[in-house]
Formats: C-alpha cells, structure tokens, sequence
C-alpha cells in the first residue's frame, strides 16, 4: 500500500472478524526511533501481552522495532479499531509517564493483513522476528531483545 494513503483511505474496507488472523503493522509518530530504548520498547511489549492476557488475541508473533511494531494475532474479542485504540492509547500513556513527556506515540491508523488459515503463520512469524536482522539491527534474533512467537 502506497504510504501516500491517508488513515480515512486506511480504514476502507476494514472488516473485523473474530477467530481471523491477522498481521498487523503499527508506525511511530514521524517514525520516531523511540523504541531504541529497551525500557521504552518493553512498555509496548507489556500492552502486546496483556491484550493476550485478557483474551482479546491470541499473539502468535510481535517484534517491537526502533520505529514500528509488526503483530501476528489472531482476534478474539474486539474489533481491529478497539485493539488498536487500546493498545496504542496505553502505551501512549506508559511511553509518556517514563519519558516524562507528552505527545504523540503513534501514527494514526495503522496496516492490516488477513490471513487465511491456509497460508503460512511460520512463514509470517519468520518474516516478523527476522526484522531486526533485515535491519541490520543484530545478526542473530536471538540477541535482539523486543520480540517473541508462540513456537520459539
């Protein structure tokens, strides 16, 4: 998708459906690298999991890159719209407190993909997880410390 489109163009078409899996990519306000920072990019990580925790996807795959955030899930409770206010507005919240700032943490809108249950979830989560490595990041995933999937 061209990056021209604006987040009303974004939402077109969106349809939310439950047991669907989905990639999903999120983009940092003016792709600030602020997720460089472990402890700022862990505070994501805690929102990932506690939409997990509460039911509301099932996470298969996540890696929080300096800039964005790429998400494997499958939706369980909520709509895509609500999962994403929720989560961007928490770690909005817990990003500001420990910056002691304010502001903006997010682009509006965000990318999403379905998935058919037949293609590939390794394949997507090993496209995931290897973001930092196409980065340039680390040369081994293991050593990157924002990231995870349901078969490691």
């Amino acid at each position: 998708m061209p990056r021209s489109y604006s987040s009303k163009q974004l939402l077109k078409g969106r349809y939310s459906e439950p047991g669907r899996i989905y990639l999903l990519t999120t983009v940092t306000e003016l792709r600030s690298p602020i997720f460089k920072d472990f402890h700022i990019g862990r505070l994501v990580v805690d929102q990932l999991r506690q939409a997990h925790d509460e039911g509301i996807v099932n996470s298969l795959a996540w890696v929080v890159m300096p800039d964005h955030c790429h998400w494997l899930f499958e939706l369980r409770d909520k709509t895509l719209s609500e999962l994403m206010c929720r989560v961007k507005s928490r770690s909005s919240v817990t990003v500001n407190q420990a910056k002691q700032s304010s502001g903006r943490v997010w682009q509006k809108g965000y990318y999403d993909r379905a998935l058919r249950r037949d293609d590939d979830l390794k394949a997507a989560a090993r496209y995931i997880i290897k973001n930092p490595i196409r980065a340039r990041l680390t040369t081994r995933i293991g050593d990157y410390p924002l990231w995870d999937a349901c078969w490691m």
